[in-house]
């Protein structure tokens, strides 16, 4: 008879052994934070602005853009971007009744080629703030398509956005507003001139959507 006894003390002490590894386990797992997982190193993006290429107009864009970037820290990124693209009036024209109209046309074309650099910073979550330097080669067109002459343009650009990732973290948008200026624009036409000196040398709230895709 005294054998249930034991039996009994010792499969309580068990259970209650338990109890107690399971107690521990909880404590531990409610103690170690769960953490998101870090963006990655690197990482190329472009601009949609690229699929205005595949509109149907008469005469679309031929933007390209190819970025590669490396983030230094978790609040600090620098990148490489590579742009071309073609332009037939002044960058200047603000929004309002001039924009987009005929009259404002170059007789030609612009084609820029450039390299540049940007710095962008991590306010808070995924805001970010971003300024941009990019020296562009200026090719100037007449209207059959022939070259004028080159010139040199400074491109300027600030940018505030929002950083949003996807699949865990190997893919990003990031929308954004900028301000653009070109301090330096050198050796255009003097028909392309005329038109240019309209204008300011800056352009307010363009809108920005960049697509990218991270790595190690």
């Amino acid at each position: 008879m005294t054998v249930i006894p034991l039996l009994v003390s010792m499969l309580q002490a068990t259970a209650l052994g338990v109890e107690t590894q399971e107690a521990e386990r909880s404590s531990a797992d409610d103690a170690t934070p769960t953490e998101e997982p870090a963006r990655k190193r690197f990482f190329f993006a472009t601009s949609a602005f690229m699929l205005a290429n595949a509109v149907p107009m008469p005469d679309p864009p031929g933007f390209a853009q190819l970025d590669f970037g490396v983030r230094l820290t978790d609040h600090d990124t620098v990148s490489v971007q590579a742009i071309t693209w073609k332009y037939h009036a002044p960058l200047g024209i603000p929004y309002g009744p001039d924009y987009g109209k005929p009259h404002t046309f170059f007789p030609g074309h612009v084609r820029d080629y450039g390299v540049g650099l940007a710095y962008q910073r991590y306010l808070w979550k995924g805001l970010f703030a971003q300024a941009h330097a990019t020296p562009f080669l200026q090719q100037y067109f007449d209207p059959q398509g022939e070259l004028i002459q080159t010139g040199f343009q400074l491109f300027l650009t600030g940018r505030v956005g929002y950083h949003i990732d996807f699949w865990k973290k190997r893919l990003f948008v990031e929308p954004s507003i900028a301000c653009t200026a070109w301090p330096v624009n050198t050796n255009l036409p003097s028909a392309f001139q005329a038109l240019e000196d309209e204008y300011p040398s800056v352009f307010l709230l363009e809108p920005g959507f960049h697509v990218g895709v991270s790595f190690d």
